[in-house]
């Protein structure tokens, strides 16, 4: 398990874009036949990239956790972005196509991901934060999500958005999870550009052709830096920061929140005039 420390509202203003990426961006997640698990110091979220091909691969727990098992006191999500595959869960056997959610509650101790077809196998995005009750595991495909359609081709933020783990569709402790998908033509995610220092936030980005990048924004409205962001690699944004982005071609993104409350539309807007 990989582990990012990340910088607080002041030290981030001196920071080089390396040290940013070492303290906020993950590497790409997704590696054929391996897991990939990142621990930021971001609320204690966990994010993870699982391909499993020819064989399944456990879930682990690691000695930082303290735990005897990855869920004892955490809870995840899971968003598969890649073939068909399926999740086990103590013994159940969830299927998974391409835009389905899972959500894992606290206590489930043997989590087991397996694709159908190793030549296209699935790609498992993860992710977990500390949780304090125990409720069921959910499946949710992606034709049960909350539809959300938002933003116009003439603004370059036309979306979709897919609230797949939230309140009346999973109850959750304090994860809410979902897909927002670009239409062909927009490049701008989360405009105009807003915090919530109630709840954190992560976002990976995916669906980018290999030789295109999305610029996330960060930090103070005030103070905003911009870091070039590769496709299958995931970045936090702690509750200080605006998270916003633009796209040299249009493209997906996962995002999830863990903190105080769940509600999605709990933002503190900005006008892009606001940002410096």
């Amino acid at each position: 398990m990989k582990f990012m420390f990340s910088a607080d509202i002041r030290s981030y203003k001196n920071m080089r874009n390396d040290e940013l990426r070492e303290a906020f961006v993950t590497e790409p997640l997704f590696q054929a036949g391996e897991i990939v698990l990142v621990y930021t110091d971001v609320d204690r979220g966990l994010v993870g990239g699982i391909v499993p091909q020819d064989k399944p691969i456990l879930l682990p727990t690691h000695k930082e956790l303290a735990a005897d098992y990855f869920c004892q006191r955490r809870e995840a999500g899971v968003i598969n972005i890649g073939g068909e595959g399926s999740i086990n869960v103590d013994g159940t056997d969830y299927a998974m196509a391409n835009r389905d959610s899972l959500y894992i509650p606290k206590e489930s101790q043997k989590i087991e991901f397996s694709s159908n077809d190793a030549n296209n196998p699935a790609k498992f995005y993860l992710v977990s934060y500390p949780a304090h009750r125990v409720t069921k595991t959910v499946h949710v495909p992606k034709s049960a999500a909350k539809y959300i359609a938002l933003g116009s081709q003439e603004t370059s933020n036309e979306r979709v958005i897919f609230q797949s783990i939230r309140p009346g569709i999973v109850d959750s402790c304090q994860l809410v999870m979902g897909i927002t998908e670009l239409k062909t033509g927009s490049v701008w995610n989360t405009k105009p550009p807003h915090t919530h220092f109630r709840r954190t936030e992560i976002y990976m980005y995916f669906d980018l052709p290999q030789d295109e990048k999305v610029f996330h924004l960060m930090g103070e409205p005030s103070e905003v830096r911009t870091l070039p962001i590769d496709s299958e690699t995931a970045i936090a944004s702690p509750s200080w920061s605006i998270h916003s982005g633009v796209g040299t071609s249009n493209y997906s993104f996962i995002w999830a929140m863990g903190g105080e409350n769940q509600e999605f539309d709990d933002m503190d807007h900005l006008k892009v005039t606001d940002l410096r």
